[in-house]
Order: C-alpha cells, then sequence, then structure tokens
C-alpha cells in the first residue's frame, strides 16, 4: 500500500464497543430491485456481496417502517416480522464479507408515490405539498398516528436485531418523513410536534429514543445505531444550515455511534444561516466531531479525493456512486493499485460489476448521475 493511504485503513471504535475494521463505508443506496412482495431478491444480495468485502460497514438501501412509507418502487420492506428471514439473508451475506451490516430505516412521507401506498394516501407533517415529488397534497398525522410511526420505528429496528444486523441507521435525510417533521416548509403543526425549532426537533429525537430503547431491550450484545440528515434545504421557508446545526447538538446528545451527512458534494458550503466560507461538512464536524463521529460522503471518486476529504479531521468517508463503477476500490487501494482504480461507469460491464437490471436501467438512463454516462 502507498504509505499516504494507510490512515484509511486505521480502525476506529464506536463508544459501544463495535470496532470498524476501516475508515470507509458503503453509502446506501436505493437500487429499485426488491421483489414485489418487499422482501430482498437474490440479484440484491448479489450486489451487496460484491461490494462489501473491502469496506468496513454496509449501510444498506432504505427499507419502509410501514406500508403507507414506501417511497419507491422495488425497495424493500421492514414493516412485518414475515420480512425477518430475508433481511436474515441479507445481514448474513454481508456479515460473511467482513462487513458490518447496518439496515437503513425510513418512511417516505409526502414524497411517497400514490401509486405505491395504500389507497393513494401520502402522509406527512402538515398538509403542504411536495415542491419536488407527485405534488399531491399529503394529510398531516393525527397525534395518535405520530405516536405509533414512531413505535413503527422501534419495531423495525427489532426486526433489524432478529434478522442478525449490526445496528441500524435512521434516515431523517433526503425530505423523507423525519426531515419533514424538522423542517419549517413541510412541518406547519401547532401542536407539541410542530411550531418552534424545539417542538420540530420533538419527532426526530423521539424516534432516536424509541430506537435506543428497543435495543436495551431485545438486543443481546452492542447494536449501531446512526443518523442520517441533510444539511440544508431549498425551499422557502426551508431547512437552513444555522437549524441543522442545532439539530445536531441535539442528535450528539443521545449517545449515538454516528451522524452521517447527505449531500452530493462533500466540499459544499452553506447557502444560508451560516457566515462561514468552508464546506458543510468541515463545520458539522468541527461542531460535533468530538462527541459523535461523522461519516461524510458526496462525489468521492478517486483515492486522492478520499484522502483529501479525510485530511479534514472526518473520521469516515462513504462510498456510493464509485462503489458501483468499481467494486474493487478498497481492495485496490490497500494493494497500492490505486492507479487501478475506475472512476467512469463502464456501460458495458453491467455483469461483471453484479448491478441488478433495475438499478442499471435507472443509471444509464439518468444523464449526469454517473461520471460516464452522458
Amino acid at each position: 500500500m502507498n504509505p499516504k493511504f494507510k490512515p484509511l485503513f486505521d480502525t476506529l471504535s464506536f463508544q459501544n464497543g463495535i470496532r470498524l475494521k476501516n475508515r470507509l463505508v458503503m453509502a446506501p443506496m436505493t437500487n429499485f430491485s426488491s421483489n414485489e412482495d418487499g422482501t430482498v431478491s437474490d440479484e440484491e444480495v448479489k450486489y451487496y456481496v460484491r461490494r462489501s468485502n473491502g469496506v468496513s460497514m454496509v449501510v444498506t438501501a432504505c427499507a419502509y417502517v410501514t406500508p403507507n412509507g414506501k417511497g419507491f418502487k422495488g425497495e424493500f420492506g421492514a414493516d412485518r416480522d414475515e420480512m425477518i428471514p430475508s433481511f436474515g439473508k441479507l445481514a448474513s451475506a454481508i456479515k460473511g464479507q467482513g462487513a458490518k451490516a447496518v439496515l437503513q430505516i425510513f418512511h417516505g412521507g409526502r414524497e411517497c408515490p400514490p401509486e405505491l401506498v395504500p389507497d393513494g394516501e401520502i402522509l406527512s407533517a402538515s398538509y403542504v405539498p411536495s415542491e419536488r415529488g407527485s405534488g399531491k397534497g399529503p394529510r398531516g398525522l393525527t397525534g395518535d398516528e405520530v405516536e405509533s410511526m414512531i413505535a413503527a420505528f422501534g419495531e423495525a429496528t427489532r426486526r433489524a436485531i432478529e434478522a442478525g444486523f449490526d445496528g441500524v441507521e435512521i434516515h431523517g435525510a433526503n425530505g423523507y418523513l423525519i426531515q419533514q417533521f424538522f423542517s419549517p416548509h413541510s412541518n406547519r403543526r401547532d401542536d407539541k410536534w410542530g411550531g418552534s425549532l424545539e417542538k420540530r426537533l420533538a419527532f426526530p429525537l423521539a424516534i432516536v429514543d424509541e430506537v435506543k430503547k428497543v435495543i436495551a431491550e431485545h438486543a443481546k450484545e452492542p447494536f449501531i445505531v446512526g443518523y442520517r440528515f441533510s444539511p440544508e434545504e431549498p425551499e422557502t421557508p426551508g431547512i437552513t444550515m444555522a437549524d441543522t446545526l442545532e439539530l445536531i447538538d441535539a442528535l450528539a446528545g443521545k449517545n449515538l455511534d454516528y451522524l452521517h451527512v447527505s449531500v452530493t458534494d462533500f466540499w459544499s458550503k452553506p447557502r444560508r444561516g451560516v457566515d462561514d466560507e468552508r464546506s458543510r461538512m468541515e463545520i458539522i464536524n468541527e461542531r460535533v466531531g468530538k462527541k459523535v463521529p461523522v461519516i461524510g460522503v458526496g462525489s468521492l471518486y478517486s483515492a486522492d479525493d478520499v484522502l483529501k476529504a479525510f485530511e479534514t479531521g472526518v473520521p469516515l468517508l462513504a462510498l456510493g456512486r464509485e462503489l458501483i463503477i468499481d467494486p474493487d476500490w478498497v481492495e485496490k487501494v490497500e494493494s497500492g493499485k490505486e492507479e487501478e482504480i475506475q472512476t467512469e461507469l463502464d456501460l458495458g460491464a453491467q455483469d461483471r460489476l453484479v448491478v441488478p437490471e433495475p438499478l442499471w436501467q435507472a443509471i444509464v438512463n439518468t444523464p449526469g448521475w454517473f461520471p460516464g454516462v452522458k
């Protein structure tokens, strides 16, 4: 190995004692490839096995916690106990390659396509249509439904424990339900779940508390809990960088194992809310990095890209698109062959890359999403 990359292969121990073998993580990416009933397909298992050998931790695609939370065609479900054997197969496959297996749990809220949820009824914090999705006005959850939704995240966590996962990642990013409760754009409630910033924090923090309670009751050994968030929203009113600093301060007090930032470019700078010329990732890591490890991500392709990001002090780096382009990325760096890393998608290599057909079609038909796809 080139000595300059050696720090990427240092171990890291979470506060719960679980140790990661290196600083490289597979980012969660929707793959559109599950079976119709929400179970994990054989193609998905092969896809994850192909990418789990080098990284220290794999965060799966998101799994919906209730039937009305399904956000994508071909998404797997964590909404009922019948899913546990299917998830067990996935967890075992990832762990068999030497990586920790973390299930991302999620509810799409107002971003759910109506055709994917029961009766076409989409739900959110309030009746505010999305500016990104179907545009259909969601129904705001009642107080009792909010409590039931929090419990559903706990039940999904129990299923992940029983399936043999090493942890869960709470998906509070990308405009989905948890973020919808935190956002002043989508949350116009006047009860204890909305209004002030403190009240808009109540739902995300209640989910964290419920997840941790379930782990205390059901896990027989240490279990990872991470939280993913998007630092800003384009909508007005929307989440600002200043709001996010309040969010991560609150999350840092919850004894989480990591915080995972969702941005498309590691080096992107704040839009509004703070007067700071540094990247959002650097600001976030400075704010809470001494309390909880931060996972950085965003358009990191070459070994030098990842090393430069790591040298900001962010202790863990997630690779998403790059591990689809080159599943052997980690092994190539570790064996001193970083010059052989592919950073553009080979459009003739679907079989070699072990990418399920629905995901492959999404990639090749979305120009600009992946380097090499025009």
